[in-house]
């Protein structure tokens, strides 16, 4: 599984080669290049399935990928990796070519091993505080680099409302605009109780309790 392939064009994952990756599916939280620049590509080369918002599913079906699984925020569909809500996000969400992009997501996973949520890129909103009533979670995914985002006091707020203290940074250091003091953050979350962890390019995490 990849969310929001963005490879070429960013420096940070410049020791990832797209030929090499391999996925059954590719969840699409919204359109902005960050997100998309690799997927029209990532799709093809490895045949995964696609799901995201329907108005991504249709640039994407007009530009040759066919193998798309449109949904909208609320939904949700039995996989067979698991059960998938699409559970809304906070941001804004155009298309590479500049078309409408539809609204921002996140997701949740859930099946017998594990329940996860990714958020996307996203303000901390109070649906957050609703999923923590519907799913326990494992752990999450939570955007820390401010300015288009949360920052990690939102952030490590959010954990608190998600009832998860378990969160894996992200949307982070990729530009200068999210460059982030990684000590500073940690103790954010540190103060608070939970653990963050902040993952190097191709690193591999057991996220089993």
């Amino acid at each position: 599984m990849i969310f929001d392939p963005f490879i070429r064009g960013n420096e940070l994952a410049a020791g990832i080669n797209p030929d090499e990756l391999k996925a059954d599916y590719i969840l699409v939280s919204h359109g902005h290049e960050d997100h998309t620049g690799d997927l029209i590509y990532v799709a093809k080369q490895t045949s995964a399935k696609v799901l995201c918002n329907w108005e991504i599913h249709s640039w994407l079906n007009s530009n040759g990928v066919s193998n798309t699984h449109p949904m909208n925020i609320g939904g949700k569909w039995n996989f067979d990796f698991g059960v998938m809500k699409m559970v809304a996000a906070a941001h804004s969400s155009s298309l590479p070519d500049g078309s409408y992009g539809g609204n921002p997501a996140g997701f949740v996973v859930q099946n017998a091993d594990d329940c996860f949520y990714y958020a996307g890129d996203t303000a901390m909103i109070m649906d957050m505080e609703f999923i923590s009533k519907t799913y326990r979670l494992d752990f999450a995914f939570l955007p820390i680099g401010d300015n288009f985002t949360m920052d990690a006091e939102d952030a490590s707020s959010a954990a608190k409302m998600l009832h998860c203290n378990k969160i894996i940074g992200m949307h982070y250091d990729t530009f200068g605009f999210i460059k982030i003091d990684h000590q500073q953050t940690m103790r954010i979350f540190n103060n608070k109780g939970i653990e963050l962890i902040l993952m190097e390019i191709g690193q591999t995490l057991d996220t089993t309790p």
